[in-house]
């Protein structure tokens, strides 16, 4: 190799190393990644779902979070072996780039064995704890819950209730944690025509996360849209296109008001970093020409004094 050129390289990627480290740590979020059944496409429209979920992937590796999170369904069908095919090599390349992947239950895990299905998602993230678990990256804290009340017992949703609230309790305790990020599958407000919000979610996250002083941003799926709400508040984001058949919403109205109506790419995922006492949130949508991604919505939050 010609010396000039291997000094010029040298040089290069002491740039790009130094570009990277200057970068302040940030959080992907993605949610809904699993490939459309046979009969969700009777009802909805396939755009190059599988494409828009390995391409969702392969920006995330590119940009290089410091973990990456997806809130539930993240396959088609929990219990079944092939559906995990694709998926499988996405998570693998993932966690190769030194990227941590942390999930949560969504619907589909455990459709028809719900126990098979649930076993075969703890295998690919041995850190799922049934009680809820959070990981905490540069001071902002992220809880995720299960939201699939109907195939819990009632001394399973004794057991996270209680385990949600002492663990909140702790972190709005600890000088450490700035913010607080809540995450769960099924959206507790959503205008989805295909998916209802959930009253459980109503009933047993979001009273808990409005009161607490470090509680930020609620994050969800279910719904395949991106959608954005305000309660007493605090805000509320659905970030189901990951890869899901496209749903149809209802009309906008003042029970459901979504902040952000003239936004709603197919296929996205979203980024959260801290910088200093506020929380910057960027949506990633994929363009529609399937060319690449590019930046979408924007917005911060404060951290509450």
């Amino acid at each position: 190799m010609n010396k000039a050129f291997a000094i010029l390289l040298f040089i290069l990627a002491g740039l790009f190393n130094a570009n990277a480290q200057q970068r302040k740590p940030f959080l992907a979020f993605a949610s809904d990644t699993q490939e459309p059944m046979w009969v969700e496409k009777l009802f909805l429209k396939p755009d190059s779902n599988l494409k828009a979920t390995r391409m969702i992937f392969d920006d995330v590796n590119a940009v290089h979070p410091s973990a990456f999170f997806i809130l539930g369904d993240v396959v088609s069908l929990g219990k079944s072996t092939s559906a995990w095919k694709h998926i499988d090599i996405y998570i693998k390349r993932t966690v190769q780039d030194s990227i941590p992947v942390y999930a949560t239950l969504g619907n589909h895990e455990v459709m028809f064995n719900a126990k098979k299905g649930t076993a075969k998602f703890t295998q690919r993230f041995p850190m799922y704890n049934p009680q809820g678990y959070v990981e905490v990256v540069d001071s902002i804290a992220v809880v995720l819950l299960n939201s699939n009340f109907d195939k819990m017992s009632d001394i399973q949703i004794e057991n996270q209730d209680k385990w949600y609230k002492n663990k909140l309790a702790l972190l709005d305790s600890d000088p450490g944690i700035k913010f607080i990020i809540v995450g769960c599958h099924h959206s507790p407000y959503t205008n989805s025509r295909i998916v209802k919000p959930s009253r459980h979610v109503q009933e047993n996250f979001v009273p808990l996360f409005i009161r607490s002083k470090k509680c930020a941003l609620f994050i969800s799926g279910h719904s395949h849209n991106f959608e954005r709400f305000k309660v007493q508040g605090k805000y509320f984001l659905v970030i189901g296109g990951g890869g899901g058949l496209h749903q149809p919403l209802n009309a906008n109205n003042e029970t459901m008001h979504d902040l952000s109506a003239d936004y709603k790419p197919a296929f996205h995922y979203l980024e959260v970093q801290r910088d200093s006492n506020e929380l910057k949130i960027l949506s990633r949508q994929l363009k529609g020409d399937f060319s690449g991604f590019k930046d979408g919505l924007k917005f911060s939050v404060k951290a509450k004094d």
